[in-house]
């Protein structure tokens, strides 16, 4: 036997394991580890993975030794098992065996109706133009009398065959002639028997028809005009007009679709190299054409959504037609393009409420419609919604739908805040327990002050809330069953603050009023508080961070830039193709994108109510609220600058400040009332640093109480100055509310 010095003399299979050579095995696989490391790894051909002679191919799953070709796509077939794998993929998107419309009875009703409406308008449409056909019928009947009987005489004597026997003649063929002759002859001497009974019977009927009613006459004229009159009409002028125009919009087929997408400039989708799929047939979807697509590898939507009015100019649509989408749950390439029949810009979307009798805010509030047409619901409880805009993108009118579905739910308490003052919430005015339309310093007070005593409201409602049995309240949270137990004071209570901008960046009360706001957002959403924002500056001195990080549902019109949309809609919304931007201005107004109350973000354009249909719906409002007893506050004619708390904050501190104390810290103020009242002033106590301070300081406000500087010793006996109160400003106030309400009982 020949030994080649090349091959090794033990191999894997036939020497005993030996710790040398496992220690030489794994010096190998270094070395493989080290050749990926140092280099790119090149994928060769098939010719080129051919094994060298007398080179190992080795088993696929054990070490890697030198020399050894690993190939890098197993030839192997799947698993037994993986058939039911690739049967899921392929059945990942099935189509639905009932049609969408059907499955929604909402969307079921609304498809019938649509139906019977246009079969309606058709009917009726021809049955007032009735008149015009008859007379149509009338003047047309004397041609199609002419056009009768000359196609009789034509028929009866086979004038038709004249061309073709002259033909004959003409090619001196007389044995054609002949035998067309006799076929002519036989012809006409059967039709001049049936033309001549069918003679006999018209002139027997009219003889009949004279001597019958008067109604039955009229009828045979009518029939005969109606015949003669279709026979004589001309070829370029129909008897009946179109009810329904005819849509002039193209079909959407897959050719359209990858003409548009090689022509907006998209990197990596060319005339060339358009690698576009189809994942299903393109159907109309609502009021327009839906294509699923599976853009080239590499490209997202994204870049598609950058290109939308070329994209339009490509279908040759306007722009407010044109709204692709993408489906990240599938994959970031995913893209629905939808394309509607009308521009959603020039459409007005009717507000459901309208003709509602009530609302009931736990089914949340119809908002607006999508671009096919669907209607759009915003849950409200357990939520807080951030709106934001330019200004004149319709940021207010998107607040006053959601305000009227709030009014009209007679167990809901509404604060309302249009820190505007252009009045755009007044006629709401008669129904809310708080209201305030302005923008100066007072107004700005009054929110404040109505944050810092939600804020307190919702310490009561957790404490009263935790008091409830189980079997009423299981997951501790506010429902219709504990809304509807008035009693229990835990109804669904919300605040909108429209121009929130204008509370949060106030130089006094704006940083007091996030803290509220923020604590509010995150405590309040299970006990009934909701908050509505609106803002045209989404920047972070007008909009703190810690509420728009917090807010669950939000709606953005038309914006700058993406730092605006980021605020608005949330981190990488953006970067994810979730861009208004995209919205033209003015025309757009009342469109944005509506994050947070659907499974994936939507594109809604939001109900328009004008001033008259608010006012009609406030009015229905009050009565409805009138009949249920639940008008309080502002709506009975109070006009407080801060709601009565139940216990008395001058004199708590009167007692907790001694005689000698003339000057107090806040923190220590605060530590003194929550031992006295823990299940008032507990929740003080347990903020930390300038909330705790912050906390006395609002709550003194009202009465008039200023807090300031204050020279004391800490603990460690080092002098500071903090934020504190003069205990003679307490009597003072004490003494002008005594004085005040003395005056009042004696008048």
């Amino acid at each position: 036997m020949t030994h080649n010095p090349n091959q090794p003399t033990d191999t894997p299979t036939d020497r005993p394991d030996r710790p040398e050579d496992k220690g030489a095995d794994i010096v190998q696989l270094d070395t493989a580890r080290d050749r990926r490391q140092r280099g790119p790894i090149e994928l060769l051909d098939d010719d080129e993975f051919a094994p060298a002679p007398g080179t190992a191919t080795g088993p696929a799953d054990g070490p890697v030794l030198e020399g050894q070709i690993v190939r890098v796509d197993s030839n192997d077939g799947p698993d037994r098992g993986d058939w039911l794998a690739d049967l899921e993929n392929k059945a990942r998107d099935r189509r639905p065996i009932v049609p969408l419309w059907l499955r929604s009875r909402t969307e079921a009703i609304d498809t019938l109706k649509w139906v019977g409406a246009h079969f309606a308008h058709v009917a009726g449409f021809q049955v007032t133009r009735t008149p015009l056909y008859a007379g149509r019928l009338a003047v047309r009947a004397p041609r199609g009398l002419a056009r009768l009987i000359a196609g009789m005489v034509k028929w009866t004597f086979d004038l038709e065959g004249m061309p073709v026997r002259l033909s004959a003649v003409g090619k001196a063929d007389a044995e054609g002639y002949l035998k067309l002759s006799r076929q002519r002859d036989s012809r006409v001497r059967l039709r001049v028997w049936i033309a001549g009974t069918a003679l006999v019977t018209l002139l027997i009927a009219g003889v009949l028809i004279a001597s019958a009613p008067t109604a039955v006459q009229w009828s045979a004229l009518a029939v005969a005009l109606a015949v003669l009159g279709t026979l004589g009409k001309p070829a370029d002028r129909p008897l009946i007009n179109r009810a329904v125009i005819p849509t002039t919009v193209e079909r959407l087929t897959s050719d359209i679709v990858i003409r548009a997408l090689t022509a907006i400039g998209v990197s990596g989708i060319n005339a060339k190299n358009a690698d576009v799929r189809f994942v299903a047939p393109i159907t109309r979807d609502g009021p327009g054409w839906r294509a699923d697509i599976d853009l080239p590898y590499g490209v997202t939507v994204a870049d598609v959504l950058d290109r939308r009015d070329r994209m339009a100019s490509a279908l040759r649509r306007p722009l407010g037609c044109i709204w692709p989408e993408g489906d990240s749950s599938v994959h970031e390439g995913r893209l629905i393009l939808w394309v509607g029949d009308k521009d959603l810009s020039k459409t007005i979307v009717k507000s459901p409420l309208l003709k509602a009798a009530s609302h009931d805010v736990f089914k949340g509030i119809p908002f607006g419609n999508d671009p096919r047409g669907r209607l759009v619901t915003v849950p409200l409880i357990q939520h807080n919604i951030l709106i934001g805009s330019l200004p004149g993108q319709g940021k207010t009118a998107s607040v006053r739908e959601l305000a009227a579905g709030i009014v009209l739910d007679a167990t809901t308490e509404a604060w309302f805040h249009e820190l505007k003052g252009t009045g755009d919430l007044d006629p709401y005015e008669k129904v809310c327990h708080r209201y305030i339309s302005g923008i100066e310093d007072e107004a700005i007070a009054y929110a404040a002050d109505s944050l810092t005593l939600l804020r307190q409201e919702v310490m009561r409602r957790a404490a009263a809330l935790k008091t409830l049995p189980s079997d009423l309240c299981p997951d501790k949270r506010v429902t219709r069953q504990i809304a509807d137990k008035r009693s229990l004071g835990l109804h669904p209570l919300v605040a909108i603050f429209d121009e929130c901008q204008n509370l949060f960046a106030h130089p006094e009360y704006g940083k007091q009023a996030g803290m509220d706001a923020e604590f509010i957002i995150k405590l309040g959403r299970a006990l009934g508080v909701v908050l509505i924002l609106a803002t045209q500056r989404p920047d972070k001195d007008s909009l703190p961070t810690g509420i728009s990080a917090n807010v669950s549902i939000r709606f953005c019109l038309r914006v700058a830039g993406q730092i605006e949309n980021d605020m608005i809609l949330g981190t990488s919304a953006y970067k994810n193709g979730i861009r208004a931007t995209m919205f033209v201005p003015e025309a757009d107004a009342g469109t944005g994108y509506l994050v947070g109350a659907t499974p994936m973000p939507k594109v809604v354009k939001a109900a328009y109510l004008d001033t008259p249909a608010t006012q009609r719906i406030a009015d229905r409002a009050h009565a409805l609220h009138m009949a249920a007893g639940t008008l309080s506050g502002h709506a009975t004619g109070e006009r407080p600058e801060a709601a009565a708390p139940a216990f008395d904050l001058l004199a708590d501190i009167a007692a907790v400040v001694g005689p000698r104390e003339a000057k107090v810290w806040n923190e220590v103020v605060v530590e003194r009332l929550a031992d006295v009242r823990p299940e008032i002033y507990g929740p003080w106590a347990e903020l930390e640093g300038a909330a705790k301070t912050a906390q006395l300081t609002n709550a003194l406000k009202p009465y008039g109480v200023k807090t300031g500087q204050v020279w004391g010793t800490t603990e460690d006996g080092k002098g500071a100055n903090r934020i504190g109160i003069v205990r003679d400003d307490i009597i003072t106030a004490i003494t002008k509310r005594d004085d005040k309400r003395g005056s009042g009982a004696a008048s």
